[in-house]
């Protein structure tokens, strides 16, 4: 749905993960924060959405006027240290889960907040007053991995250790330079690589670039860098795509079970 915005669909549950479907993932609307790439749809024309992931705070995660279009009727999960926050502003079915605890979403539906380094942070004054993750979704024989927000860290390599191989992941590549500055928060396409890797993901699609402009790289540079990294680990082209906003996957469990099938062998 653009940056790191996602509608899943299955186990007859619709689920959006950090929608942002306004003009700018900011306070205010600066110009230099504008998006450049429109939603595909309208929040109005979505479907009935049965619950929200949030992975942390941050503007262009956390967009309180979408979510307000969504209703406080819909469920959030939220990192730990963000549901009082949440509540104050109006919306009572917020559920804090730690890292690596998991909650029941539905009948034969689990999440898990997986690790990851990152911060949070509103204003200027309430920086890591709470927490940030990605999120494990398990549900009709498929495991989903959206990364969250992250710089290149462990976490990966225990995430696939534990629950690998993964189906299907959505990995940020992008808002990386100027490197010295955001090395500590956001990978490279090519540390995006070695997450996609490192947690056993069998295939994935790159999120958290071309829609806002939030750092010095130009906005089409992460897919060349992604190319190049998956030709130097000697990976599929499709292993691992940019893809379009709008674009749709179908994931298929039975590819999971080739892949352990291969792995005996």
């Amino acid at each position: 749905m653009g940056h790191s915005s996602f509608l899943l669909q299955g186990a007859g549950l619709s689920i959006l993960v950090d929608p942002v479907f306004s003009d700018h993932c900011a306070p205010v609307p600066l110009r230099a924060l504008r998006r450049h790439v429109a939603v595909p749809c309208p929040v109005a024309e979505l479907p009935r959405i049965d619950a929200v992931l949030l992975t942390h705070s941050h503007y262009d995660h956390l967009d309180l006027p979408t979510l307000r279009l969504l209703g406080n009727h819909v469920p959030l999960w939220v990192p730990e240290g963000h549901k009082r926050w949440l509540v104050h502003k109006g919306f009572t079915r917020a559920r804090e889960i730690p890292w690596m605890g998991s909650g029941v979403l539905a009948d034969g539906v689990r999440l898990t907040a997986t690790p990851a380094r990152h911060f949070t942070a509103r204003s200027l004054w309430d920086r890591n007053r709470g927490h940030w993750c990605g999120w494990l979704i398990e549900g009709a024989g498929c495991l989903l991995w959206h990364a969250g927000d992250s710089a290149y860290c462990p976490a990966f390599r225990e995430i696939g250790a534990r629950f690998g191989p993964l189906d299907f992941g959505m990995i940020p590549i992008g808002a990386y330079q100027p490197r010295a500055i955001m090395r500590a928060v956001h990978m490279n396409p090519e540390e995006a690589v070695l997450a996609f890797v490192e947690s056993r993901c069998l295939r994935a699609v790159a999120m958290h670039w071309g829609t806002f402009r939030l750092t010095d790289e130009p906005l089409g540079e992460p897919p060349l860098r992604l190319k190049a990294a998956l030709e130097n680990h000697r990976l599929p082209p499709d292993a691992f795509v940019a893809g379009r906003v709008g674009e749709c996957w179908d994931v298929v469990p039975e590819q999971r079970e080739q892949k352990d099938a291969d792995v005996a062998h």
